[in-house]
Formats: structure tokens, sequence, C-alpha cells
């Protein structure tokens, strides 16, 4: 069983990395409330929450990827360390560059090596030299002990099979009182099997969210206390306004009513706390 397991969760990490090297390459979303072009990243980054001049200073970084604006509440001081989960293209490590300025520091993690590529050559571009992208997965954080005063994370934690690792190394990293704002896909409700099965399903960040009172359970049994809920929105509902050809591929590839569905998948943003 264990071994089955194992296998099923590289094939989903294959099949992740993969689709986000695509993205990286090609300059199109797969999360975000629709599958969008390059062209469509700007509405898509306005739709979930950003600033407008958030989305200029990004430039090029904004793929229309996310499920909200975490940075927004997350309330970054000059001089502290961020790190950021999953930071794809670097969208949001720029945006935290910007808010801790010169004398912090901001460490983007992700496990694709074109997405690194990319938000690597955006940071040399835009002279932020205190701005570091590591390679790596979330289960297991290149990071030192007690080293972060703030953490995001921007639609990602979904995409891990073993959120409760990835919660371990959250409190690991974080100093003692360190925090985290985090946006994120979970469930009110279990899928239909199909749906649940279905690997693009998986990597367009439904499939493989976890049930709302599992996910902050987990988060508890880590050390992360103080959870509240920021935002609460029906990410499907969202889906099917923003790119409802995906949405009906979906429905039309699984076999399943959107009744079935509805109401089920939610966009949160939370913030929680790191005991002192």
């Amino acid at each position: 069983m264990e071994a089955r397991a194992a296998v099923e969760t590289d094939k989903i990490v294959t099949e992740v990395r993969e689709r986000y090297g695509r993205i990286a390459k090609e300059g199109s979303s797969c999360c975000g409330p629709g599958a969008c072009g390059a062209s469509d990243a700007v509405p898509v980054a306005l739709g979930i929450g950003y600033r407008k001049e958030e989305v200029e200073a990004a430039e090029e970084a904004n793929l229309g990827l996310g499920c909200g604006a975490p940075l927004a509440s997350l309330a970054l001081a000059p001089g502290e360390t961020v790190l950021d989960l999953g930071s794809g293209p670097g969208f949001d490590a720029f945006l935290a560059a910007r808010a801790v300025g010169d004398g912090g520091r901001v460490i983007g993690v992700d496990m694709t090596p074109e997405m690194l590529d990319r938000a690597r050559r955006t940071a040399a571009r835009l002279g932020l030299a205190h701005v570091e992208f590591r390679e790596g997965r979330l289960e297991a954080l290149p990071v030192d002990d007690a080293s972060i005063d703030a953490v995001t994370s921007n639609c990602v934690i979904n995409l891990v099979p073993d959120k409760a690792r990835v919660f371990r190394e959250v409190a690991r990293v974080l100093k003692p009182g360190g925090r985290l704002v985090i946006s994120d896909i979970v469930l009110d409700g279990p899928l239909p099997e199909a749906v649940e099965k279905d690997v693009f399903a998986y990597v367009g960040c439904v499939s493989g969210a976890a049930l709302r009172d599992d996910y902050f359970a987990r988060m508890r049994e880590a050390g992360l206390g103080e959870i509240e809920v920021l935002k609460d929105v029906d990410y499907l509902e969202g889906l099917r306004e923003a790119a409802p050809a995906e949405a009906q591929e979906l429905l039309a590839r699984t076999g399943v009513r959107w009744e079935d569905v509805t109401g089920r998948v939610r966009s949160l943003t939370f913030r929680a706390r790191k005991a002192a």
C-alpha cells in the first residue's frame, strides 16, 4: 500500500512539475479563476484582489496564477525575511521585496526549473539583489530553522499530496511568533470520484484540495494557530464565469453535473501564527 501511494505521489508531482514548466515557457495559467493566455493575466490578477499598481510593478512575473492576493494582509515591515512557498515566476516575491526594502530578504521556493529560471531572470533585470529563488519541495524546504518572519503562498499547497508535512516545515522555518497569510483551495464537501481522480482537475488546483476541517487540523497539529479566514469564495463559480469553456470541459470529461460540485470548492485567504 505504501509503495503504491509513493508511486501515485511521484506521478502527481511529475504532472504538476511538467504542467507548470509549460506555463513558465508559454506564459499561460491554469490556476486562478480561469485558464488564460498571457494577455489575460492582468484581468485575472485584478479579479483575485491585486491592485493595478502591483500588477504593473510585477510585469512579466504575472502569469495569472493564484486564487487570491495574500500579501495585502501580511503587513510586511522593512527589514523582515519573507518566504514564498511555490513562488513560481516570482509575482508575490517581488511585491514582498518592495515591502521589506533592501534591508530585508525574500526567499522563493519552487520545484519547477522553468519557473525558477524565469523568476531569476526577472529579479536580475529588476536589480533585486535581496530576492533569491531556491529549488525545492514544500515538504522539505531548503530553509534554515527559525529564520523566517513571515510566510506566504498562493494556490500551491493544494497541489502537494502531503499537506501535513508542508505545515510542519512552515512551523520549523518560522521564528517563534512568526506569521503567515496564505491563499489556497479547500473543499467543503467530497468531490465526485470522477473529478477526484482526474489528473487535469488536480493540476488545475481542484481535486488535490483537502477538506477544510482536515486542512486546518493539520495546521494546528504542526503548531500553527490563531487561524482566521479573511476571504472565502466559490472557486468553481469564479471559474465558470471567467472561463466557461474550461468549466464545461471539466464536466464533460468527468461526466458530472454542475450541481454535483458547485459550492464545494472554496478559495480561501487566511492568516495564522506560530506560537511565541
